[in-house]
């Protein structure tokens, strides 16, 4: 079997989103045989052809006013030229996002990445980790999960971190990161699965 090649497309203002990105990636490379490219959303415009050889694509963006940043949205919608051709039908897709609150509508991002992906022919794959999986009993306080915790934001569709105003890098905080990682993990065994 050759190796997978899996493609991290994000889009960050602030640098949370990138570090994000990066655990992303670091987490996909983890996986024996993966071969993983990072590329800002502007770089990944320039060179949307290039994606077409990858068995997988994941999308990142800062959560902005309760969407995606202007930044992701160009790049999906240069997509539109996979679209008509089905260049990335089946090839395996995700998310993931960043915003300085718990909520601040994050969802709203990922549904709207998720539906790209969709249109695309794409397979979406989810995040994997129950809420707070590392910090057991944390649900039964009224804290709930801390900084550490995995999942920590409850999130399905993909990893949300939560940054709260605080500058790079301490934000976005460890199990942000680490939930991140796992989900880069996790998108390479699924790309592993269904690559030829």
């Amino acid at each position: 079997m050759s190796n997978i090649k899996i493609a991290i497309v994000y889009f960050s203002k602030y640098g949370h989103t990138r570090l994000q990105a990066e655990a992303v990636r670091d987490g996909a490379a983890s996986f024996k045989g993966s071969d993983v490219l990072l590329l800002d959303a502007a770089e990944a415009v320039r060179r949307i052809d290039e994606l077409d050889a990858y068995d997988a694509i994941v999308f990142g963006s800062a959560t902005y006013m309760g969407n995606m940043a202007a930044g992701m949205k160009s790049f999906l919608e240069a997509t539109v030229t996979k679209w008509g051709s089905g260049k990335w039908k089946n090839k395996i897709a995700g998310g993931f996002t960043n915003s300085s609150n718990f909520s601040g509508d994050k969802l709203n991002t990922l549904q709207g990445m998720m539906i790209a992906a969709m249109q695309l022919g794409m397979i979406w794959v989810g995040v994997g980790d129950i809420v707070g999986s590392n910090e057991p009993g944390a649900e039964s306080t009224v804290d709930g999960p801390g900084p550490d915790s995995l999942n920590r934001n409850s999130a399905s569709i993909g990893p949300m971190a939560s940054s709260f105003g605080v500058r790079t890098p301490d934000a976005p905080p460890a199990g942000d990161l680490k939930t991140a990682w796992n989900y880069g993990c996790r998108i390479a065994e699924i790309t592993a699965r269904f690559h030829p």
